[in-house]
């Protein structure tokens, strides 16, 4: 068995709408059968006894190795901890060969299940030693590693739950929610409204406190000190003077980080010192008695509190301190970083100390019942505990925390308060606020270790998101074999006449309110997301290709709108195992099945293959066909849907009795229309800006505005006239876009009609054979000319090729070989006469058409000199 490739699908994708890994897995013949490979199982069982089934309940087939190596990548994945279910081993045209598809939550992880599960079934073929347990392991920790944080994650989790869509920006906790114009960003339990200046006063202890008594809201005593003898002497000042104790901790500082609480003596706070110190600047206050609260508070509520508990061992007169540590860490809740509900004790130095002053070492007993403490700091960070305490908590603290987090700035915000009790106000039991804290954990709230856990996450989704808001920008995409960058171009266009900033994306670039921010093809997922991330974004229009969408599935969860143009045989078959026109439609179909529920598919009904996808789609449809009476579109406006169609020289939009009317005169790309794959085009971008919500007004008037000129539409049936011949440029390159071309030309004057034609080497030999078998009925004179890459072919196949389905053409009496496409459509020019016709199917669209505009250009200005 081997794996010829690995690639992760990011996005909603052929197989499954959830994130994937595919591999390519080619099995020789004794390997499509795992159960004739004589002890493979019980081998495989014995390294990994986890794995579970291997042949599903009542399957009926042959099951290879691929089949297990699906299984088992998904079963690694299970078994460190990831929420996965799904995997398909699809068999391909070519025997042995198998693509497997495995579900995963963090690609990293998804990937080395992947590889590490081929070596496990390698090692049980060769009877190998492997360690399943230490592969598990390390996939937990990369899991740990990768995955958003807790606190992050449930805001996440709560953007999800309202349908807001979400994209990570670093490895790290900032996250990006919603879409272009509409987008807002989280990092960690922080927001994009707080400022820099908020969360630097926050950092600032004894600033914080000033401005907080200042603002009525009770503090400790204290100030920060110069150096060890400053500190006693504040000490003193605040709190041992009077035989109360003291704490000592950074001015600067989080997660309980070199603080030192109950201090009563020099020594102890020496060594207090030392330790805030390695930290930054130090402060002493009074330390206040009784209970550690973390009061969390968004926006003007105050959503959640607990009472946090210091870590700590309970004796049990047989094990020792240490060993009491080592079995509390046992509980599958806590772990070394903050990626758990709870963190593992340290029996570090701080804790060490902490013990001592009890008389203590890690290896003393303690006895039955015996509390010991092994830190003074209750900070979740530090191993400690927490109990839900928000339904204790009395109005007037609620309200005292709110006004502290609104005095420093902060719209999320952790108050640490200490007191007795939450039950009474903290003037009333000398209490109060020793902290605030910008992007405080919410770990104690989402998973307390007693007491009801909070859904923490919503209110700050809430605090981002008015209600009924979803972060969502209008999405339209678009596919279909031909017609779709005219289409994507043209929808963009109506968008854009409405005020929207739009973003689109084709196979000419990707554009944002009409500048262009990248170049080439990019009607794949990357482009989209890049469209869907920039900031001037109110409407998307994006073009998904079939490579983007095998490659990596589509760059969003779901569309508003998807458009299918038609689907052909041209469309690159016999690529990544689509060898059918039916396989084309179920990739296709992708984009349909991806439609909100709330959404529509604007399908093409005079297409068997696209008029079969209404059944996937989750939302409405709408059909488009020229013939109202075709039975698809007769039926579903019988049924009172949505249908547009033309009739008697009209773009019409109808649903049950209701009709808008727009004359084709009045669209110029159609020109009257004459050109019938325009006109679809047309009928296409018309049902989706109907399906948007855009006023009539303003499809009238953008379509009025759209004509298919080098700016609006380059290579897209592009009318020039040179010397009084017609020349059109177009990018067309398949059977079905040459038949609609000739459709379209024979529709236009012209007395001896010329085509310059090149072919795409990734297509297949009858493809392009096929193309000039057509063409070669409709015109007189056909140039062939090479492309600038071959795509895999050796130089001069395709040249042969297409002069093989010019051979007993019935119209071409002058067909020649020209070396250069520049050069080829030079010759061209050159043997047009006034009233003669030249279709040029570029292949460097942009250079192409700069020629042919220079060239016109230059004719103009002899005509014009010699006038």
């Amino acid at each position: 068995m081997k794996i010829s490739r690995i690639r992760a699908l990011r996005g909603p994708n052929l197989w499954t709408r959830s994130t994937a890994i595919e591999a390519i897995v080619h099995c020789d013949s004794r390997e499509c059968d795992y159960l004739a490979l004589a002890g493979f199982e019980d081998r495989l069982r014995a390294r990994f006894p986890a794995i579970g089934a291997l042949q599903p309940h009542g399957a009926d087939q042959r099951l290879s190795l691929a089949h297990v190596l699906g299984t088992a990548a998904l079963s690694l994945q299970a078994q460190a901890g990831c929420p996965v279910t799904f995997n398909r081993t699809h068999a391909t045209v070519e025997p042995g060969t198998y693509q497997v598809v495995v579900e995963y939550t963090e690609e990293a992880v998804g990937c080395l299940a992947m590889e590490q599960a081929g070596a496990l079934l390698q090692s049980a073929l060769d009877d190998t030693p492997f360690d399943t347990d230490k592969l598990i392991a390390a996939l937990r920790e990369l899991d740990e590693d990768e995955r958003i944080g807790p606190s992050t994650g449930s805001i996440v989790d709560a953007a999800v739950a309202r349908g807001i869509p979400f994209r990570r920006l670093t490895s790290g906790s900032l996250v990006q929610l919603g879409w272009g114009s509409q987008a807002r960003r989280i990092q960690a339990a922080e927001l994009d409204v707080t400022s820099a200046v908020a969360e630097s006063i926050a950092q600032d202890k004894d600033l914080t406190k000033r401005l907080l008594h200042a603002a009525g809201v009770p503090v400790p005593l204290g100030r920060p000190v110069a150096d060890v003898e400053d500190a006693w002497a504040v000490a003193q000042e605040v709190g041992l003077q009077e035989g109360l104790a003291v704490v000592v901790k950074p001015q600067d500082g989080n997660q309980g980080k070199g603080v030192t609480v109950n201090i009563t003596t020099r020594a102890q706070l020496d060594a207090a010192y030392a330790t805030a110190f390695e930290y930054g600047d130090v402060m002493v206050e009074r330390f206040l008695p009784g209970h550690d609260f973390r009061l969390l508070v968004v926006g003007h509520h105050l959503v959640a509190a607990a009472r946090r508990e210091p870590p700590q061992v309970l004796g049990d007169g047989v094990h020792s301190i240490r060993a009491l540590v080592d079995l509390v860490n046992q509980d599958p809740r806590r772990g070394s970083g903050h990626g758990t509900a709870l963190t593992k004790i340290r029996l570090d130095d701080i804790a060490i100390a902490r013990i001592a002053a009890e008389g203590l070492t890690p290896d003393s007993v303690p006895a039955q019942g015996q509390r010991v403490v092994l830190r003074n700091n209750a900070n979740l960070s530090t191993g400690g505990s927490a109990t839900d305490v928000t339904d204790d908590v009395h109005p007037e603290i609620a309200a005292r925390a709110i006004e502290a987090a609104q005095t420093i700035g902060l719209h999320i915000c952790g108050v640490d308060v200490v007191c007795e009790t939450m039950l009474k106000p903290l003037e009333e039991q000398s209490g109060g606020i020793v902290e605030v804290n910008a992007a405080p954990g919410l770990r104690m709230h989402l998973a307390p270790s007693f007491g009801k856990p909070r859904n923490v996450g919503a209110p700050m989704v809430d605090a981002l998101f008015a209600p009924g808001q979803d972060g969502r920008v209008p999405l339209v995409a678009v596919t279909g074999t031909n017609g779709k960058t005219t289409t994507t171009r043209l929808i963009a266009h109506l968008f854009t006449s409405h005020g929207w900033r739009t973003a689109m994306t084709n196979t000419d670039g990707v554009y944002v309110n009409g500048r262009q921010i990248d170049s080439g093809d990019c009607s794949g997922p990357r482009s989209a997301r890049n469209a869907l991330f920039h900031p001037e974004t109110d409407a998307a229009v994006l073009e998904c290709a079939r490579g983007g969408m095998l490659r990596e599935g589509l760059g969003f969860d779901r569309c508003k709108v998807a458009v299918v143009t038609n689907v052909g045989a041209g469309d690159h078959l016999g690529l990544n195992y689509i060898t059918t026109v039916e396989d084309v439609a179920v990739l296709k179909r992708v984009i349909v099945q991806n439609v909100a529920q709330d959404g529509y598919a604007v399908l093409n009904a005079a297409d068997p293959h696209v008029a079969a996808m209404g059944g996937a789609c989750p939302g409405q449809v709408i059909y488009f066909a020229a013939d109202r009476h075709h039975p698809v579109m007769a039926t579903h406006r019988a049924q009172g849907s949505r249908v547009v169609y033309v009739d008697e020289g009209h773009i019409v939009a109808a649903e049950g009795s209701w009709r808008e009317n727009i004359a084709l005169r009045d669209i110029p790309i159609t020109h009257g229309g004459s050109v019938g794959f325009q006109v679809e085009n047309v009928m296409a971008s018309v049902a989706a800006a109907w399906a948007v919500g855009l006023p009539w007004q303003t499809i009238r008037r953008g379509l009025a505005g759209f004509s298919t000129d080098g700016d609006n539409a380059p290579g897209r049936f592009n009318i020039m006239d040179y010397r009084g011949a017609t020349l059109i440029a177009d990018y067309g390159h398949n059977p079905d876009a040459m038949r609609a071309l000739v459709q379209a030309v024979q529709a236009m004057p012209g007395q001896r009609r010329s085509v310059v034609i090149s072919g795409a080497g990734d297509r297949r030999d009858q493809d392009i054979v096929e193309q000039t078998q057509i063409l070669g009925t409709a015109f007189d004179d056909v140039i062939l000319y090479q492309d600038a890459c071959q795509r895999g072919r050796e130089d001069g196949e395709v040249l042969a090729l297409l002069q093989q389905g010019l051979q007993g053409a019935p119209r071409a009496s002058y067909v020649t070989e020209i070396h250069g496409e520049f050069v080829a459509i030079d010759h061209a020019l050159e043997r047009l006469a006034p009233g003669d016709l030249c279709l040029v199917l570029v292949d460097q669209v942009e250079e192409a058409l700069e020629h042919l505009q220079r060239r016109c250009a230059e004719t103009s200005r002899t005509t014009a000199g010699t006038a």
